[in-house]
């Protein structure tokens, strides 16, 4: 299997291809899901096989945007089942690839390892220190697209989604779950402050 190049192939598309106001979910968010899976799976002690898998899987997670924004984890399984035999994947780990990137989907349901520490990187940035200014980016794409356009309304989805929002992998709770609890008690005192 040649996971370099299934990885430099669908990153050359989504740097080319991707919409203009995908101000999160664009080319920049998968190099950092790429970057987490990296950090993440080592930590976790995955096999250097299952660190190639996850890392494609990380770089096809949100490649279905190039079809629209509606279903993309679906659509993105579609353009990986379409690619990866390409470089030599066969049907079993295309499905392992699949099964990551639909568990992405929120709310977040993997099951197995890999997996979870695929969830876990698309979410790490709720635990680091960039947060504030990669939700805004999520907030301006959402508004574009006319699904939030209130900060109100935007800052109460927060506060929901940081609260039920879990980590599965060992790194993620012991790295990532502190400083995202502080992120929720911030928004929580913003929220506090509305007029309902």
């Amino acid at each position: 299997m040649d996971s370099a190049g299934a990885i430099k192939q669908i990153l050359n598309r989504l740097e080319s291809d991707l919409p203009n106001h995908l101000y999160y979910h664009g080319h920049h968010h998968t190099l950092d899901v790429l970057e987490s899976v990296e950090r993440i799976g080592n930590s976790e002690g995955v096999s250097e096989q299952e660190l190639n898998l996850l890392l494609v899987a990380a770089a096809y997670h949100d490649c279905g945007f190039l079809n629209g924004h509606q279903d993309h984890e679906q659509k993105g399984c579609e353009i990986a089942r379409e690619n990866l035999p390409n470089f030599g994947f066969d049907s079993a780990a295309i499905e392992r690839v699949c099964k990551m990137i639909l568990a992405t989907k929120v709310p977040q349901d993997p099951s197995g390892h890999l997996a979870d520490i695929l969830c876990d990187a698309d979410l790490d940035y709720l635990g680091r220190d960039d947060f504030e200014p990669i939700g805004a980016n999520l907030f301006k794409e959402l508004s574009y697209l006319g699904i939030v356009t209130e900060i109100e309304t935007w800052n109460k989805i927060q506060v929901n989604f940081l609260g039920l929002h879990k980590y599965h992998t060992t790194y993620g709770r012991k790295f990532r779950q502190p400083q995202k609890e502080i992120h929720l008690a911030n928004l929580e005192k913003i929220v506090s402050g509305y007029d309902d």
